[in-house]
């Protein structure tokens, strides 16, 4: 018998036990108020990708009908693509929230970051992330990473502790047993919190067709320009891309995943519903940054050697 066989017989058996994804729901809900309660001044880390929106919907789901009382917090790498920004905006004006942008182009112009040779800006974020964590004094800081995405993010508790420099060190992670969770920091320290640690690409797509949550289109199969590079499809923009030889082609895709236009890859899909889409996860093999960001190829560290530094 299969697992998810059993917890279908032991729903029927038992009609006040919780689907898979209202577990899910409640475990992130409790999390959200458990660090309202622990907390001074928590932010949530908001990029505009799915990972985020929903983080932000059970945010809002927390504390209904009152507002959420965290602001948010995006570190634009000036490489954004346009329809995601918009989105952001949007979702900041429909729910009157309070948005930080710490801008690398910012940086970038006042000498406190030098331009990459590669032109992919993903490893800048670190040093205005941290700067923007310091000047609003935030002592916890939401992300919506997930443990199935790559091994250094399943190395991570819910409650990551950071220290003074905003690095991660594996060897000071805490128990967290019975949903107990340990939010002790010290002066200058603060914690990272990851509301969907245990949900996996497929638990999001569900929860997202189950809430009929909006998402920014390019999730979805679109017609777009790309080139190929790395074997990913890249958009074209003024990071640099494409160089010489790398023919621009115009493909039907979609995006698993947001992040600096530089190093996020298109995969070909003709998935232009939710429906469709969950079906080509349910597919696949490979998690949406193992098979569409550049950035995690650098190493089989890279990912681990960015979280000591201070990165998500």
């Amino acid at each position: 018998m299969t697992t998810a066989t059993a917890r279908l017989i032991e729903q029927s058996d038992n009609p006040f036990a919780l689907s898979h994804l209202d577990a899910l729901e409640a475990e992130a809900v409790h999390i959200f108020r458990e660090v309202a309660g622990e907390f001074e001044r928590p932010v949530i880390l908001f990029s505009g990708g799915k990972d985020s929106i929903v983080m932000l919907h059970l945010a809002l789901k927390a504390f209904a009908p009152a507002a959420v009382p965290f602001s948010l917090l995006h570190v634009d790498t000036g490489h954004n693509f346009p329809e995601v920004i918009a989105y952001r905006d949007r979702v900041v004006a429909q729910h009157s929230l309070r948005l930080h942008v710490a801008s690398v182009q910012q940086f970038i112009d006042e000498g406190r970051l030098r331009e990459r040779p590669d032109g992919t800006r993903n490893p800048l974020q670190t040093v205005p992330l941290l700067d923007a964590i310091e000047t609003g004094k935030f002592d916890a800081v939401f992300g919506g990473g997930r443990r199935d995405e790559e091994k250094a993010r399943a190395k991570e508790r819910v409650f990551s502790l950071r220290d003074e420099f905003g690095a991660w060190d594996p060897r000071r992670q805490r128990p967290e047993l019975w949903a107990l969770y340990n939010g002790r920091h010290a002066p200058g320290e603060h914690v990272r919190v990851f509301p969907l640690s245990n949900w996996t690409e497929l638990d999001v797509w569900q929860y997202i067709e189950r809430e009929s949550i909006e998402l920014p289109q390019i999730y979805y199969a679109h017609e777009r320009d790309v080139f190929r590079r790395d074997g990913m499809w890249l958009t074209a923009g003024e990071w640099g891309g494409p160089k010489d030889g790398e023919a621009v082609e115009r493909r039907l895709v979609r995006y698993r995943t947001v992040g600096d236009m530089s190093c996020t890859g298109a995969v070909d899909s003709d998935a232009a519903t939710i429906e469709q889409v969950i079906a080509e996860i349910a597919a696949s093999r490979l998690t949406e940054r193992g098979a569409t960001r550049a950035d995690d190829k650098l190493s089989e560290a890279a990912m681990e050697d960015r979280k000591r530094e201070g990165y998500f």
